[in-house]
């Protein structure tokens, strides 16, 4: 039996091929789930190609959030564990200055845009007083067993004005039904709907399979009640669970995306647009807080280092936070996350395009700061130059390019170039740019420079093209 490895799941091969061929047919007859699941399908037996595949509005309203957070807070971190066992007495949580609100504004200062909250991890206990079981808040001694972490942390985070979203764990470790798949599936499926129902917008869920211990999950189910109730909701999930997310898992924790980073990915035969999101703590290895463990939080140029190889790679930065047993973060956390915003804001603050020389309106439409505008090559193009020119020579080392993605990820290859006075000089060049492109280079200086599309498949559509000189040496330490 061929068998892989994914996030702590263990699948068989031939599992996955039978839930293939059931959601299938449940697809064809599911059209609430149509904007997501179906977007890229075409008929059976058309071809498809890349190029060919468009993202849902939503999706690419995710993408330009760009940076989210997703917090871990439960029993374990009164236990002083990563995961626990489901055996964990609900009388240990009981954070004595519970504040989301301090929480939110440190998540605020950070940049961040959205955040997920851990409603339940493999542990099975719950953050809001389910009607599904006992095994949750309204089991502790916190506010009389009245409370509701999830209503609490929703309400703050949209006080902040960040988008807020749900991960509800697969795997329960506590749930007796779990032994029965049929119950348990409906024990989920009740639990996902007063999540899904009774706390707003989701701006995300999170899905997967981990530590399945042979539970065969129904995912075309979960899918399709998450659905009834949040139809705009992006769905992250490894790539194995292919058919059933929006967006897709890095594949490591190391807040790196160390590959040219196409939206557009296949599977099982079928290419869909499945934009990545990098997840990494804010503390080295940890998700949940620990006692004594302050060395292992970030320092602020590896934090920058993640936000260029994740935000600078095209995809989204999901950064793991952890309250601590106060239910209060860590003021050693708050600081470097403020810390972290106001040098991210700092390095991209001047944008040195915006004092270009005048140019035509299409092309400026690439140079004004404002992605809601953007330059298109000439129609039917496969190669095209985007030329600044700026009255002084100016010297910067970073490029921030941005793709139109709204009628697919067209660039195939580019470079970014400089006049030297007697010809053009390639400083950073790849094969893709996608949502968002930082290229780092040694500092260069030049009056004229050009975004050089060498290769792609259509008309090529950039919002942005932007230039920077970044002069804080921040580096890991």
């Amino acid at each position: 039996m061929i068998a892989f490895h994914e996030r702590g799941a263990m699948w068989r091969l031939s599992t996955l091929i039978a839930l293939s061929s059931k959601l299938w047919g449940a697809l064809t007859t599911r059209a609430s789930m149509a904007p997501f699941v179906l977007l890229g399908v075409l008929t059976p037996g058309v071809a498809q190609s890349f190029p060919d595949i468009k993202p849902a509005p939503q999706q690419v309203a995710w993408q330009d959030l760009e940076f989210g957070v997703i917090i871990h807070f439960s029993t374990n971190t009164f236990l002083d564990r990563e995961w626990g066992d489901g055996t964990a007495d609900p009388s240990v949580f009981n954070p004595t200055e519970f504040n989301p609100d301090q929480w939110m504004k440190a998540i605020h200062d950070s940049g961040a845009k959205y955040v997920v909250l851990v409603a339940k991890h493999h542990d099975g206990f719950c953050l809001w007083p389910t009607e599904q079981t006992s095994y949750s808040v309204k089991s502790s001694p916190w506010k009389g067993g009245k409370g509701d972490v999830v209503g609490d942390v929703a309400r703050s985070a949209r006080k902040y004005g960040l988008k807020f979203g749900v991960y509800l764990s697969p795997w329960d470790r506590h749930e007796p039904k779990y032994k029965d798949s049929a119950a348990y599936d409906d024990y989920y499926q009740a639990e996902l709907s007063e999540l899904a129902s009774n706390y707003g917008d989701l701006v995300e869920f999170w899905l997967d399979g981990a530590g399945s211990a042979g539970h065969v999950y129904n995912f075309p189910k979960i899918i399709e009640t998450l659905r009834t109730y949040q139809p705009n909701t992006v769905v992250f999930a490894d790539t194995g669970l292919f058919e059933y997310g929006d967006a897709r898992w890095v594949g490591t924790e190391s807040g790196q995306v160390p590959y040219e980073n196409w939206n557009v990915i296949d599977r099982h035969g079928y290419l869909r647009w499945r934009p990545v999101e990098a997840d990494t703590p804010l503390r080295n290895l940890h998700w949940f807080w620990h006692p004594n463990d302050e060395a292992s939080v970030k320092s602020l140029g590896e934090l920058l280092t993640t936000y260029d190889e994740t935000v600078g790679h095209g995809a989204q930065l999901m950064l793991g936070i952890a309250p601590d047993r106060r239910g209060l973060l860590p003021d050693s956390d708050v600081a470097r996350l403020e810390e972290f915003g106001k040098a991210i804001r700092e390095r991209y603050s001047h944008n040195l395009a915006l004092d270009h020389a005048a140019t035509s309106a299409d092309v400026a439409a690439a140079l004004d700061g404002n992605p809601d505008t953007f330059w298109t090559a000439a129609e039917g193009s496969h190669h095209a130059v985007l030329e600044v020119s700026f009255a002084k020579p100016i010297t910067f080392n970073r490029a921030l390019t941005m793709e139109w993605l709204n009628a697919g990820q067209r660039v195939q290859k580019y470079s970014i170039e400089i006049w030297t006075g007697t010809g053009w000089s390639a400083v950073a060049g790849a094969e893709a740019i996608g949502h968002k492109k930082i290229d780092v280079f040694a500092p260069v200086t030049a009056s004229r420079v050009r975004l050089n599309i060498l290769s792609s498949s259509d008309a090529a559509a950039i919002r942005e093209f932007q230039l920077y000189r970044v002069e804080d040496n921040v580096g890991p330490k």
